[in-house]
């Protein structure tokens, strides 16, 4: 949009639009009715690959519902791109599929960003385009805030982390990053619990700090008139655990440490830890990589590349000491250094 048309703007002349829909048509996109979504984007997309350019499936009346992104007039047809959480679609409006009443509800009422509910038949453009061409739709939502620009997208590091609600709008592939965090916690779980490890919940206020070397957050229970804390890690109630001969415990719990914060670091974030008793070192470092490789199929390929280096998360981990890592990335033995001085000019250097 022009710099010089405020986002204020838009949402003024929206707020009136919806006044005067409510008045005009006497139609309220917020009232409490439900449209019966029966495939998702992703699935058409799937079912109806198939189709050759200018191909319709006349047989296939489906029902999808989603948000408008983009719309494009032209006269008696209208082109609009449907996105839900799944896959986005282009939509073929035609004055004759959906008549003349509903069209022109369409041309003065429908806007980007609005949430649409519609019914329509998949077909191929000339140009090879999978689209719906739209027999029936009904406007289930009204935005009143615009979308995010829609031709460079939502790039202020800052401000996709500050509304993270408008990255997942303007950036399809971050929610895709949550999906696969989903998948790799339950993958999490059945590994854990494959062990015979029971998942617990504990306190996230305490009279105490500890677990971690970290600022906490301060907060006061009023009943007990004591200071308390939130936990800086889940560490102190799951070693209790493990002296009450509860066995194998872990714990997937949100953590507060009141110190920096950055794309990195988030004041609260999530952690896991995993107690086993009988259990020492090595058997946490073989867990740990059955937790990573278990995590990589969850999600799809045991194969990937970080930071230009190509990992196979199928063969043995390599294990070695901090020692033997220092040695072999850092050209430094330790194992020769005789004093602390020694060892703290080498690790100015």
């Amino acid at each position: 949009m022009p710099e010089d048309f405020s986002e204020n703007e838009v949402v003024r002349q929206r707020k009136e639009k919806l006044l005067r829909l409510r008045s005009e048509e006497n139609y309220d996109p917020y009232i409490n009715e439900t449209w019966d979504r029966e495939v998702t984007l992703e699935e058409i997309r799937g079912r109806f690959d198939y189709l050759e350019p200018e191909q319709e499936a006349k047989d296939s009346l489906i029902k999808t519902a989603g948000r408008i992104m983009t719309v494009r007039r032209q006269g008696k047809a209208t082109f609009a791109d449907l996105a839900d959480e799944t896959s986005r679609i282009q939509l073929y409006f035609q004055l004759n599929s959906v008549g003349e009443k509903e069209y022109d509800f369409l041309k003065k009422w429908v806007d980007t960003g609005d949430w649409i509910g519609i019914a329509g038949y998949p077909c191929r453009t000339r140009r090879g385009e999978l689209t719906i061409l739209v027999t029936e739709y009904k406007l289930l939502s009204k935005a009143i805030r615009p979308l995010p620009e829609k031709w460079h997208g939502l790039t202020d590091t800052e401000l996709r982390y500050r509304q993270r609600y408008l990255d997942l709008i303007a950036n399809p592939e971050v929610r895709e990053v949550f999906r696969k965090r989903s998948k790799i916690i339950s993958s999490f779980r059945e590994t854990l619990e494959a062990h015979g490890t029971l998942e617990v919940e504990t306190p996230i206020l305490s009279v105490l700090a500890g677990g971690a070397n970290a600022r906490p957050f301060k907060t006061f229970h009023n009943a007990l008139s004591v200071e308390m804390y939130m936990r800086i890690a889940v560490e102190l109630y799951l070693k209790r655990l493990v002296v009450g001969m509860m066995g194998r415990v872990y714990e997937i719990g949100r953590n507060f440490r009141n110190e920096g914060i950055d794309t990195m670091h988030n004041p609260e974030f999530t952690m896991m830890e995993v107690y086993w008793p009988y259990c020492n070192y090595v058997d946490m470092m073989n867990l740990a990589e059955e937790l990573i490789r278990n995590a990589a199929k969850a999600i799809g390929t045991l194969e990937i590349e970080w930071n230009g280096i190509k990992l196979d998360l199928s063969k043995p981990f390599k294990k070695i000491t901090m020692r033997e890592a220092v040695k072999e990335y850092a050209g430094v033995d330790f194992d020769a250094v005789k004093t602390d001085e020694e060892a703290r000019e080498i690790a100015k250097s």
